[in-house]
């Protein structure tokens, strides 16, 4: 079948990769998001997905609005007979919904209706869901609400972080693609209307979402650790000594059954323990404003006093 790939952050890499190697398919154009300037010198920087195809001889397109005609007009001109979008980052308009000849496919990274919109990774570990997985739906103009084909399904881990999950979601989706268009290819793909009644939602997160709330339990506040690594990180604001608050990143913490006043340094003796409401928090692993990542205890030998969390 020829196939449009429409796509950009890392997660959807493996599966581009597995359909340009398979020769019952032809990827006839690849669709991701421009390049962006990042870093400090602000170099512009190629897509995971750009990145991944610059290889291959093929079109790689970079609409800045994949609305715009002169966009749907390329891709129309590719008489796709499948569309299949992961990890893109923009909202696709009806008029390229209703391109493809077959179906226009999305993989979304939860067991849908649950957790439809751009942060499913990160709510299901935040929300102590103990499984979740692949979805392959047939998109619609509604936020990840397509009737379903497939859905291929993995446990959540204790220990899971955001990273952790997140590049097993990828491997695991590459699978659910490949089942989901030889039933398309076979005229057998089934479709059924999620249930309105179980969806819940998964806003885009910004950076000031990983803001500690200590007045929380342990064990919310140790699954949001978890689940906002790498990204937007869980922080909170700390002084030491005559130094200004500053914000410090915590990317693993261990519950300890140690209990005071929610937000109070209990004590810094090789590591750093932070009462929450209803036990505490011993932190592992964290990282000071402009500072590199290190185990706790490192930090806590550089402190040049009594450490204490700043509301």
């Amino acid at each position: 079948m020829r196939i449009v790939f429409i796509g950009t952050g890392e997660i959807a890499v493996p599966t581009l990769q597995l359909l340009l190697q398979k020769r019952e398919h032809e990827v006839v154009a690849i669709v991701t998001q421009p390049d962006k300037p990042v870093g400090r010198d602000q170099r512009l920087s190629a897509t995971p997905v750009k990145a991944a195809a610059a290889a291959m001889n093929l079109p790689i397109l970079q609409p800045p609005k994949i609305k715009s005609a002169d966009a749907l007009e390329t891709i129309a001109a590719l008489a796709p007979e499948v569309v299949v979008v992961m990890a893109y980052g923009q909202i696709l308009p009806q008029a390229l919904l209703d391109l493809p000849r077959r179906a226009c496919l999305n993989l979304h990274a939860s067991l849908l209706p649950r957790w439809r919109g751009a942060a499913p990774i990160q709510a299901a570990i935040a929300a102590g869901d103990h499984e979740t997985g692949i979805t392959v739906m047939y998109m619609n103009a509604g936020l990840d609400t397509g009737d379903i084909l497939l859905q291929h399904p993995t446990p959540i881990r204790e220990g899971d972080s955001g990273a952790s999950l997140h590049d097993r979601l990828a491997q695991i989706a590459p699978g659910a693609c490949a089942e989901a268009l030889s039933l398309i290819a076979a005229g057998k793909a089934p479709r059924s209307r999620q249930d309105e009644s179980c969806a819940t939602h998964a806003p885009k997160l910004e950076r000031e979402d990983g803001a500690i709330d200590w007045k929380m339990d342990a064990e919310e506040i140790e699954r949001k650790i978890r689940a906002f690594d790498p990204w937007p990180g869980a922080f909170t604001r700390v002084a030491a000594g005559d130094r200004p608050p500053q914000s410090l990143k915590i990317f693993r913490a261990h519950i300890v059954p140690e209990n005071g006043r929610s937000g109070s340094v209990l004590h810094v003796n090789g590591d750093i323990v932070v009462s929450a409401a209803d036990a505490s928090l011993a932190l592992d692993e964290v990282q000071l404003a402009g500072k590199r990542r290190m185990k706790a205890a490192e930090f806590a030998r550089g402190l040049p006093g009594p450490l204490r969390v700043v509301d």
